[in-house]
Parts: structure tokens; sequence; C-alpha cells
């Protein structure tokens, strides 16, 4: 699989996806070119594109929750943030990502 045509096929799938949830693409390439690498990889490896910001489990049905994009399992968290956990993607009002906080779920949670 050809890693770099591998990322334009996700760009396409998720940023459709994305869309419709009032998600978008964060406007950091170098971020976005990133998190898409290591979702190949871990594809690659595991046989689907994990959000690599999450630890596998080891439970198929807990993992699937962590294929990206996983905005739908994680709704409310990533609300909250207006970002998903690992940063791909942002709110569509979102310019500037690096103002966003970061919110555990132990503490969003509480």
């Amino acid at each position: 699989m050809d890693t770099e045509k591998r990322k334009a096929q996700y760009r396409e799938m998720f940023g459709r996806v994305a869309d419709a949830l009032g998600y978008k693409f964060s406007p950091d390439e170098e971020i976005v070119d990133f998190i898409l690498e290591q979702e190949v990889t871990l594809e690659k490896k595991h046989g689907n594109p994990f959000c690599p910001c999450q630890g596998l489990k080891g439970n198929r049905e807990e993992d699937m929750k962590i294929v990206c994009p996983c905005i739908p399992f994680n709704r409310e968290h990533f609300d909250a943030m207006k970002r998903c956990w690992c940063g791909l993607f942002v709110h569509k009002d979102v310019e500037d990502p690096d103002e966003l906080e970061q919110l555990a779920y132990s503490e969003f949670n509480s």
C-alpha cells in the first residue's frame, strides 16, 4: 500500500465524515499530514486506521470506537474541546487550534 496514496484517500473519506459532523481538518497541515501517516502505519499493522493518540485495549468492540474519525463515539468530549483528541479535526468555526484547551476525559467527565 502506497502511504501517500492512502493518506489522500483518508483525506477524502474522513473529510466527508467530519464535515457531516460539523468538523474539518485542522488548519495545521503539518499535524494533519503526520497523523494521517501514523494512521496508515496503524492500518498496515492492525487492519484499521486507529487513532494514533489513543491506546488499543485489545477488546475489538472498544477498539473499534477509536477508528478514525472517532468523533461519533466521543462526541460530547470532543465538542467540549472543539477538537478531536489528537487534533486532526477541529470544529468548523475554529481558526487557531493552538488556542484550544485539551481536557482529559476524567476532567471532562467530572
